[in-house]
Parts: structure tokens; sequence; C-alpha cells
């Protein structure tokens, strides 16, 4: 309930925000990638300007969660090798519990008359 109170006080302001926003820059801007010739019309793209605003943002997302996801590399190589390790470990605990139960089954069996 508490998570969604807060998801209730976060996103809804910033979406009325985000609205905001692009009402707000309507105007149609040009965006010139071709640094010595900006009047190049191959290389640039017209567009209203929260369109370019919305870009940069999610390009923003997606860079950062990019970089995260590698730094956490390690932790997550980490956690792999430590889970093969803990299967191993119960695999082998499961064959000496069952060679354990074999002994014990053996050693209750009566000794064969001859």
């Amino acid at each position: 309930m508490l998570k969604k109170l807060i998801n209730i006080v976060v996103f809804v302001p910033l979406g009325v925000l985000l609205i905001i926003l692009s009402v707000a820059n309507r105007q149609t801007v040009t965006l010139a990638l071709n640094p010595f010739e900006p009047s190049d019309s191959l290389l640039s793209v017209s567009a209203p300007f929260f369109v370019f605003l919305f870009l940069a943002v999610i390009l923003g997302l997606v860079l950062g969660a990019a970089a995260t996801w590698f730094t956490q590399a390690k932790y997550r190589r980490r956690a792999r090798s430590e889970a093969s390790e803990a299967v191993k470990w119960h695999r082998e605990a499961e064959k000496q519990r069952s060679q354990a139960e074999k002994l014990a089954t053996q050693a209750s069996l009566p000794a064969p008359q001859g």
C-alpha cells in the first residue's frame, strides 16, 4: 500500500509536469548533425522541441541502465559461481546421505546364515 502511495505521489506530478513541458515546447526546431554546414538538410531533423527533450531523457535512462548493468557484472558473475558451487556441494551432500543410509540399512540386516 505504501509503495502504491509513493508511486502516485511521484508519478502523477511527474506526468503532469511532462504534459506541461510538452504543451509549452511545441514549436518546431531543427537539430543539425553537421557542425560544418548546419544548413545541410540531409543531416538535420526537424521536430517539436519536446520530442528532442523526451529522446534525451530516454537516451539518458538507457545509458545509465547500461552503465549500471556493466558495473554490476562482477557481482553477477560471482553469484553464478557461488550458485554453481552450492549446487555441487548439495549434490555431494545428497550422495553422502544416500551412502550413509545404505550403510545403515546394511548394518541393520541380520548376518546371512550359511
